[in-house]
This record gives C-alpha cells, sequence and structure tokens, in this order.
C-alpha cells in the first residue's frame, strides 16, 4: 500500500490558495483514476483505489498544513506502512510558480507541513513532489516578511500563475504515476530536468 497524501487547508475559504496545491492534484489523482475521496480516516478525507498497478490511498487531511504530520502518522499506522511508502506533494515557494520537482528525501526546506511529518513520523524519509508557487516581491524582513510570505501562500492564485499552475497538476500527477511504476530515481531523472 501506498499513501498520496496532498497538503492543504480545509475549508472553502481557503479552497483557491497557493497553499493547496496538494489538495487541486489529489483532486486531480482522484478524477483520472476514478478513486472516490469519501472515507473519512485518520483525520484525513481518503480514499483507495490503484495507480499504476498499486494499491494506494490518496489522502487531503482535515487538519491544517502546519499539523499535516497528525494525519500522516496516523494514516501510516493504520495501514501498517513506513514513511518510505509516503508521497507527499505540496506548495514550494522557492520553485518558480508551475515547476516541479521529485525529492526522495530530506529536510522540510521551511515548509511547516513537512516540517509536522518529519516530527510525527520521526523520518524524513518519504517522497515529495513539489509544486512551485514562486515568493513574494518584496524587501521586507524579519517578522514582516515572515508575515508577507503567509498572506502570500493563503493568497490565491492570479489568473497569470493559474495558467502555469494547470499543467503543473498534471505534471504532478505524472510524477506520482511515475514514482510508482518506474520508482523514485527513474521519477527524479524524468521530471527534475524538466525546465
Amino acid at each position: 500500500m501506498r499513501i498520496i497524501m496532498g497538503l492543504g487547508n480545509p475549508g472553502r475559504q481557503y479552497q483557491y490558495n497557493r497553499h493547496n496545491v496538494g489538495f487541486h492534484c489529489i483532486d486531480r489523482l482522484a478524477e483520472k483514476h476514478s478513486i472516490k475521496l469519501k472515507t473519512r480516516l485518520c483525520q484525513s478525507q481518503t480514499g483507495t483505489g490503484q495507480i499504476e498497478g498499486a494499491e494506494v490511498v490518496l489522502a487531503k487531511p482535515s487538519t491544517f498544513v502546519n499539523l499535516s504530520g497528525n494525519a500522516a502518522a496516523g494514516l501510516l499506522k493504520r495501514f501498517g506502512c513506513t514513511p518510505q511508502d509516503l508521497i507527499v506533494i505540496h506548495d514550494d515557494l522557492d520553485l518558480p510558480a508551475g515547476r516541479i520537482r521529485v525529492r526522495l528525501n530530506g529536510r522540510s526546506g521551511g515548509h511547516r507541513g513537512i516540517k509536522s511529518i518529519i516530527h510525527m513520523t520521526g523520518s524524513q524519509d518519504f517522497h515529495r513532489v513539489r509544486i512551485g508557487i514562486s515568493r513574494p516581491f518584496t524587501e521586507r524582513t524579519g517578522d514582516d516578511y515572515e508575515n508577507e510570505v503567509v498572506d502570500y501562500v493563503l493568497g490565491d492564485f492570479s489568473r497569470e500563475e493559474n495558467e502555469l499552475i494547470q499543467p503543473a497538476l498534471d505534471l504532478a500527477c505524472d510524477a506520482v504515476s511515475a514514482i510508482l511504476k518506474e520508482g523514485i530515481a527513474a521519477a527524479m531523472n524524468k521530471f527534475n530536468r524538466r525546465r
């Protein structure tokens, strides 16, 4: 069993925020592979099915992004999985809008949802599909900058950004399929070379 978790904040007010691209990718995977996200389990909206012949659980945590680790740890325990069986899809400020990257493991890179998952699972060894949202252009520093970043990730995509994000969601879905079918190394080689 592989657990594929997209990060985002629950609630209509956050639905189209930059921080919610992980949720949108899960919705797209569910539609593409006819998986119903109807089961409430381990603080998540989940659905089970098959992608590339692998048994998967698609999950959208019902916690806020910063507490995503609660859902991740619960699902790993519930399905008897290890962190290596987990693929997390999330936004990334350090990638240009619309760019994706596949990553094997590593630290949080400042993403509080990833930090929560590392803390609650006790491991950095889970796969990530990162979807670029760029950083806000600002000359602010310190707390003022941090507040602006929070406002930015909780803001909606502009029309121009959305034109970049929609194809990136399709690429992220393809990257998940590649991880499941070909393995993480092949997926990294295939998707991380794209411009």
